[in-house]
């Protein structure tokens, strides 16, 4: 009796291991299936991610390259059509003066150096709308020439202190730094009603500390958030991966704070 049963009951531990064995397998497959799923699933929504990040920097690339090519349309048409219209006519006044009365020519002599101070400050305007010319320039001489375009017109008192060593920077993001210290002087001819405006750049050991100053009306920064002026200088900063800071209140001038940094991992990367 004894011989019989322990034949069945080594099946029945047979059997059991089998069935244990099975349900490993199916369980290691299972969770080998899930990791590969998951795995995928990972690696699909990376992928994603990154072609939306891509898709993303080409937009804004592309953007700039279309803002940076109409720039350059109108500083062409401004040197080269109307800046050359101005010159025939100071051309013509100067054969004219010849034959005009000597109680008219002081008038006509008057009215030629208007249209040469005229042709030279299209040029100049012309020079600050072209990119290419401020990669040559750099940022320091783009902002003196600037500057001492705002000081020969006496449209508000304009300072540049540059302290530290200069650094090199990127020739793109020379261009975005110029362009909103460039946003900001606008800003301050057009609403702040200011006498004296100064900006300095500070060479420190990992970044350059930008600060621009003015004594104007101030405004509510609150009150301002939708200012596509204001926004377009936050956005640029945000590109150069640069701290930003605008404060201001009324009777109280504003303050405009960039901390750029000369590199970051972010940027390198995204290059």
């Amino acid at each position: 009796m004894l011989s019989i049963q322990e034949p069945l009951l080594d099946q029945e531990i047979y059997l059991i291991v089998y069935f244990v064995g099975v349900l490993l397998f199916i369980g290691c497959f299972a969770i080998i299936f899930f990791v590969v799923f998951q795995r995928r699933k990972n690696q699909f929504l990376i992928d994603k991610i990154e072609a939306q990040k891509k898709y993303e920097k080409e937009l804004v690339k592309s953007q700039m390259e279309t803002r940076e090519q109409t720039f350059k349309n109108i500083a062409w048409e401004l040197h080269d059509n109307i800046g050359q219209l101005l010159s025939v006519a100071s051309m013509q006044l100067n054969m004219l003066s010849v034959s005009v009365s000597k109680d008219n020519i002081e008038q006509v002599t008057e009215t030629k150096n208007l249209l040469t101070d005229s042709v030279q400050q299209i040029r100049n305007l012309s020079r600050t709308l072209n990119n290419d010319v401020i990669k040559k320039n750099g940022l320091i001489a783009s902002l003196e020439y600037e500057f001492k375009r705002l000081n020969r017109l006496q449209l508000v008192e304009a300072s540049l202190i540059v302290e530290g060593e200069e650094k090199l920077i990127n020739s793109g993001d020379e261009i975005f730094l110029f362009r909103i210290l460039q946003e900001f002087l606008n800003n301050v001819l057009k609403h702040a009603n200011a006498d004296r405006l100064k900006i300095k750049l500070n060479y420190v050991s990992d970044f350059l500390e930008i600060i621009a100053t003015d004594d104007g009306i101030g405004f509510d920064i609150s009150q301002k958030t939708e200012n596509s002026g204001l926004e377009t200088m936050k956005s640029r900063a945000a590109l150069l991966f640069a701290d930003y800071s605008l404060t201001s209140s009324p009777n109280e001038g504003t303050r405009l704070t960039i901390k750029y940094p000369y590199y970051h991992e972010q940027r390198l990367s995204s290059t």
